[in-house]
């Protein structure tokens, strides 16, 4: 396996060209967040590249106010994400985005659906991306859906 296929060097890659201004080939960056999540053994800050979609309007207490939706997918693991186990164990988060004319960061709280708002949103995401489908038949799994809500300002 070569540096262009592995992951952990793929993700450094995309973090730093997304925080510098870089291209990121395959990738949008209106559609690209960089997660960072307390590492739930060791207590160390982890950053990961994922891509979000604006939450429905149907979603418990409404979609906008800098909600974005990111999904555990994980491409289609039959294990949960580090990032997304992260989350469970300590929903406090820290979420940058660009902002078009800069990157725009916050800290936020990590929402994980369940129910009927959990099937709602993913039949609207798979109906707009349906690899996700295919990733969840490969995992084998309920692929988890998160919303970040930004943290009320101190």
């Amino acid at each position: 396996m070569g540096p262009d296929d592995d992951p952990l060097e793929i993700n450094r890659h995309v973090i730093e060209a997304f925080r510098y201004g870089g291209e990121i080939p395959g990738m949008h960056r209106d559609r690209l967040l960089l997660l960072t999540t307390r590492g739930r053994r060791t207590g160390q800050e982890r950053t990961a590249p994922m891509m979000f979609v604006p939450p429905g309007p149907d979603l418990e207490g409404g979609a906008g106010d800098g909600r974005r939706l990111v999904v555990a997918s994980g491409n289609g693991s039959p294990h949960d994400p580090a990032w997304f186990r992260n989350l469970v164990a300590d929903p406090s988060v820290h979420v940058e985005v660009d902002g078009g004319d800069g990157t725009e960061a916050y800290d936020a709280t990590a929402r994980v659906l369940a129910g009927d708002e959990r099937d709602r949103e993913w039949e609207r995401l798979v109906a707009s991306y349906p690899f996700f489908a295919e990733h969840a038949e490969r995992a084998g799994r309920e692929i988890p859906l998160v919303v970040l809500e930004p943290a009320p300002a101190r």
